[in-house]
């Protein structure tokens, strides 16, 4: 049996290694906290330091993609891998190369400076699209469903890096866990895919550019494009109202891009004037003096023609006015088709149908001077002879 002494003996030793054991954990929390703050501490100091050179230096004022690197924060990111790289050192210089306790701030400290390069990747990724929207390619080849695609692929393939260093495992590892999911990862990211891959087909085929004015034939979208993105087309309609649309919608279904009439010298007006049949009538010397006298545009062109060539009709006489109106209107563009000419007759008379463009494209002074022309074509008609059709 064990006297009372050596009883008391195993007690206090027993004891002492509690002791001795929590004190350690007590020195390694605070070997720690003194760590993370000694690491805060450097990035105060160095932030410190960028913001005052920033405020100062001219030259790196004054460098084309300083704005676009500090609008994403770029330089603060990048620095911020210094306080992690100090923590690495001093974790190793505390707890010894070897420890489980360090290999465990190891893994930690290495997925936080892997966030961190992520993190500048996306910054930088941000900045140059920045600067690209900036240049007049951006019009015509937009990268922002693209840069979206990358920034996607990005954070994926980061987490699983992250995943990995923390519980220390291979990449490859995880990547073969998830190809068995290949399926399941295609329906969770089946629209971005999508929209990756329409993004493409719009940007290469050159079928929509930020700017171009759109056309849905379901009357869901009608006005102008201002983003493309990975997901959607977002499009300001003419009432101000806005429409998004999923890129693949453009590549499948059919639409109109009004960027031809807009590049073009001129946009289209097309109308027929439907004249009363009754009222149409051959003409005679005494019909074709009247009508000289009432329209003087007319009389110098009649004289010069020969006398087997001069009109025979009151409503052909009416189409050559048109014509000699049009070509002498300073609104429209003599250098492009103009063409008046008969439709077939119907029910509700016989269509003069009138073809030319307009130099003003923009949509509210078109109709205006387009509705001027077509008034003042409508209300001349009464000097041929003629009167406009109306069902009574």
């Amino acid at each position: 049996m064990k006297t009372l002494v050596q009883w008391l003996n195993e007690m206090m030793i027993g004891q002492f290694r509690i002791d001795q054991e929590l004190a350690d954990t007590v020195d390694g929390i605070i070997a720690l906290a003194m760590i993370v703050l000694a690491s805060v501490g450097i990035n105060w100091l160095i932030q410190g330091i960028y913001r005052w050179m920033s405020r100062h230096n001219i030259r790196l004022r004054h460098w084309k993609w300083q704005p676009y690197l500090a609008k994403h924060k770029t330089g603060h990111r990048i620095l911020l891998l210094i306080p992690g790289a100090a923590f690495y050192f001093l974790t190793t210089l505390a707890f010894g190369a070897e420890g489980e306790t360090t290999r465990l701030l190891h893994r930690i400290d290495i997925a936080y400076m892997i966030m961190i390069v992520i993190l500048v990747c996306n910054a930088l990724l941000l900045s140059a699209l920045d600067a690209y929207s900036k240049t007049d390619r951006y019009k015509s080849h937009p990268l922002q469903g693209l840069i979206q695609g990358i920034q996607v692929l990005l954070y994926f393939v980061g987490g699983i890096i992250i995943l990995a260093v923390l519980i220390d495992k291979s990449p490859a590892v995880l990547l073969t866990g998830l190809g068995a999911s290949a399926a399941v990862l295609m329906l969770v990211f089946k629209d971005s895919i999508l929209g990756f891959v329409a993004g493409v087909q719009l940007s290469q085929n050159d079928m929509i550019r930020i700017g171009d004015w759109i056309q849905m034939p379901d009357g869901s979208a009608n006005g102008n494009v201002e983003e493309i993105t990975l997901n959607t087309v977002k499009v300001r309609n003419w009432d101000n109202t806005l429409t998004m649309i999923p890129p693949y919608t453009l590549v499948t279904t059919a639409f109109k891009n009004w960027r031809g009439m807009q590049e073009s010298a001129g946009r289209r007006a097309d109308k027929s004037i439907f004249i009363d049949v009754n009222t149409m009538e051959v003409c005679t010397e005494d019909l074709i003096s009247d009508i000289c006298k009432a329209v003087p545009l007319l009389s110098s062109y009649i004289k010069s023609l020969p006398s087997e060539s001069q009109p025979t009709t009151n409503i052909q006489i009416y189409r050559i006015y048109i014509e000699l109106y049009l070509r002498s209107h300073p609104e429209v563009n003599p250098d492009l088709d103009i063409i008046v000419t008969q439709k077939e007759a119907t029910a509700y008379g016989v269509p003069v149908y009138v073809y030319f463009f307009l130099k003003d494209k923009a949509w509210a002074s078109f109709e205006r001077k387009q509705s001027d022309i077509f008034d003042h074509l409508m209300s001349i008609v009464s000097e041929f002879g003629l009167r406009i059709y109306q069902r009574p």
